[in-house]
């Protein structure tokens, strides 16, 4: 299990390389990489914030729920803070089983954890605003399916 709160940039390629060369056994690698869509063409910049550490402490709890629920050989979470811009990587998951509907599933819940609850606040910066961006209730919904 791997998780990376940086500030640098990243390139998912490079990290699913990495993350895949040490991953026995697998059957099935799954990748996810959000970008920062600018959907308006207006956006200037997309600032996140977290808590080091309470951050860190979240995403290994959700990690640590999705290899109980799946039977994972790997799991990376990478999730950038700090100033971005539009179409830069802002975040990476990758899940490693022996099956492909594992790694899908546990990937798909690690990024609905990451769209509604991990403990990060992202402001969208235009040329006329600075608004805080919240969970939509299309997030909330795909959330709740894993109860």
């Amino acid at each position: 299990m791997d998780i990376r709160v940086q500030i640098d940039p990243f390139i998912p390629g490079a990290l699913l390389d990495e993350f895949s060369g040490v991953q026995t056994g697998a059957g099935a690698i799954v990748s996810f990489t959000g970008l920062v869509r600018d959907l308006d063409g207006e956006l200037q910049a997309m600032e996140i914030e977290h808590y080091p550490g309470m951050t860190e402490k979240a995403l290994m709890q959700i990690i640590e729920e999705a290899q109980a629920r799946w039977p994972l050989l790997g799991t990376l979470i990478v999730h950038r803070y700090g100033t971005l811009t539009a179409n830069e990587p802002i975040m990476m998951v990758a899940t490693a089983s022996k099956h492909r509907k594992a790694a899908f599933e546990a990937a798909d819940f690690l990024m609905d954890y990451l769209k509604s609850r991990a403990p990060f606040w992202k402001r969208e910066i235009t040329a006329q605003t600075a608004d805080w961006v919240d969970a939509t209730k299309a997030d909330e919904i795909a959330l709740k399916s894993w109860d």
